[in-house]
């Protein structure tokens, strides 16, 4: 008696896999709304696009696949990124041109190339004495 798997069952059901194995069958792909996108732009200030995978329930992976496939969701994510540094270093330059010392030192660090170093320690002095041995002793 040979015993076959009963593939019958599967098919009326709906969410049966037609077709052969890569011929499509999978989860359909998650598309991002207008709304959605413009939660993007407005979330990107204060969330890294992992925080920004939770909040819309996903994982990682798949908020990249959607930025792949929508173009208009990776600009949203990085024009609200670049909308939020500019806001802050605009800011900060504010406060350093006003005298905050802190800010000032701070943007001239990151933006300027500036660096604290250590101050140099005094050392004993050095006395050198140059002596000419090409010169004429000449009595004192």
């Amino acid at each position: 008696m040979q015993i076959r798997p009963q593939r019958s069952i599967l098919r009326g059901c709906p969410m049966a896999k037609r077709g052969r194995q890569g011929e499509g069958g999978g989860r359909p792909p998650v598309v991002f709304t207008e709304e959605q996108v413009a939660q993007v732009e407005a979330l990107a200030a204060v969330l890294s696009k992992g925080q920004m995978a939770d909040y819309f329930g996903l994982s990682e992976t798949t908020l990249r696949a959607i930025e792949d496939r929508q173009p208009e969701v990776s600009d949203a994510y990085k024009r609200g990124k670049s909308k939020a540094i500019a806001g802050v270093a605009g800011n900060l330059l504010s406060q350093a041109r006003n005298g905050n010392t802190s800010a000032a030192m701070f943007y001239l660090k990151t933006q300027a190339g500036w660096r604290e170093t250590e101050a140099p320690q005094h050392q004993q002095p050095v006395t050198l004495s140059i002596v000419n041995p090409y010169a004429v002793n000449q009595p004192d």
